[in-house]
């Protein structure tokens, strides 16, 4: 069949494309900048507190700001989403990413570093929408399980790899390095997709002149839209609930040596790099739904014997952890990949931008429900953590819900409108 303008060259089902590889790893790689630049700032507050005399409050209002700004601009831009080709539209907020992380780099106070990280947060918080647009225009439905389980890995080795040797450049060089690392990656990145990815403006085509407002108005309002951003939602407030807790918990109940910590996430973030395209296939090959409802079991099983975990053995503690992370890995990939054919294709810049906005907001929330909820002893035990962990299992049953209204709404739905 004839190639159409996004470059998406329509071969037999399950089949990639050389182009569609490329696509699939340059946004991949894409992706990997944007959630190590988000994850990077937390475990430099050792280094940025000292250098930039600035107190703990005020840290915590930079890596919070972060968050919300991105959730911000995901709103803002909605609207002009769908107005635009796809790949322009992400090379000027990826190119507003390196600028601002750049700038992070150069920061030499509180007030410029604050400033730096909302404007590389505003642009951030876009590109993630417009990839994952992209991968909805350029892949059909019955592939996109197996792009987001390699899109989805970036989580993973942002973890493995990118963090360790950011955190090691930075006690070497400083705490700015990291970012100018980032930069350069980006860079990269950035030529790749200026000069080989395809112009991805097939959605123009079918796009009613109406004004952005009007077209923001339209997806927000949409029934079955409106399903897909509760969902997303709660999968965000679940996930974001346990993370902040999650190593005070192993080193004060569960007796891990604060120095074996590192070990913990660098053995479960492998397996997860190993595990994140496997699940994608099986979504592909078994039912996008099936495995979200497979993950959403063992994501209950597991978070009920983490939370309750008392002191164990490394070996134990892995293991849980790793059992978990199949089940929040189950999810979000299935996930990501089943609403993916929620929106038609005029509206797919939008309602990825809402989405993404809410995946931040909420999980900002999450974070500040959690703190009220968990209490710390004075010997730093952990109180009431098993309480997040009820809520994610309610949260989850919920989004299992909306996940199986969704799943027929799709399969009852002409193949034009929502399957394309």
């Amino acid at each position: 069949m004839a190639k159409n303008s996004s470059g998406a060259g329509k071969k037999l089902p399950g089949i990639f494309s050389r182009y569609q590889k490329f696509v699939v790893a340059v946004l991949a790689f894409l992706q990997f900048t944007i959630v190590l630049d988000f994850m990077l700032m937390a475990p430099l507050g050792a280094l940025v507190i000292p250098q930039l005399q600035i107190t703990p409050s005020q840290f915590g209002l930079v890596v919070s700001a972060y968050a919300f700004s991105a959730g911000l601009s995901g709103f803002l831009t909605a609207g002009f989403a769908d107005r635009f080709d796809r790949k322009k539209l992400l090379l000027f907020f990826y190119s507003g990413f390196v600028a601002g992380t750049l700038l992070c780099g150069l920061a030499s106070s509180y007030h410029l570093l604050l400033l730096t990280r909302m404007v590389t947060s505003l642009f951030a918080g876009v590109v993630g929408s417009v990839s994952l647009a992209i991968v909805t225009d350029v892949f059909a439905l019955e592939m996109r399980g197996r792009v987001m389980g390699v899109i989805q890995t970036a989580f993973a080795a942002s973890s493995v790899l990118g963090m360790p040797l950011a955190l090691l450049l930075s006690t070497r060089w400083g705490w700015n390095t990291p970012f100018f690392m980032i930069v350069a990656v980006g860079a990269l990145v950035g030529g790749l997709i200026q000069f080989f990815m395809h112009p991805v403006d097939e959605h123009l085509k079918r796009h009613p002149d109406r004004s952005p407002l009007h077209h923001l108005v339209q997806t927000m309002s949409n029934r079955l839209y409106l399903q897909g951003f509760a969902t997303t939602g709660l999968l965000s407030v679940g996930g974001f609930m346990l993370m902040p807790f999650m190593s005070v918990f192993m080193v004060h109940n569960v007796g891990l040596p604060i120095e074996k910590l590192p070990l913990v996430y660098v053995i479960t973030g492998a397996f997860s790099i190993v595990s994140g395209p496997l699940i994608g296939r099986a979504s592909d090959a078994l039912g996008k739904f099936k495995v979200f409802a497979f993950g959403c079991a063992v994501t209950i099983v597991m978070v009920v014997i983490y939370t309750h975990l008392r002191v164990s053995p490394l070996w134990v503690l892995t293991a849980v952890i790793v059992g978990l992370q199949i089940g929040i890995f189950s999810r979000m990939i299935s996930a990501s990949a089943l609403m993916s054919a929620l929106p038609k294709p005029s509206d797919r810049g939008a309602y990825m931008s809402i989405s993404a906005s809410l995946q931040q907001v909420s999980g900002g929330v999450a974070a500040v429900v959690a703190s009220l909820i968990v209490v710390q002893a004075p010997g730093g035990y952990v109180l009431h953590f098993d309480t997040l962990g009820y809520v994610l299992v309610c949260t989850t049953l919920v989004s299992l819900t909306f996940m199986y209204v969704i799943d027929r709404a799709i399969r009852g739905a002409p193949s034009a409108s929502v399957r394309s």
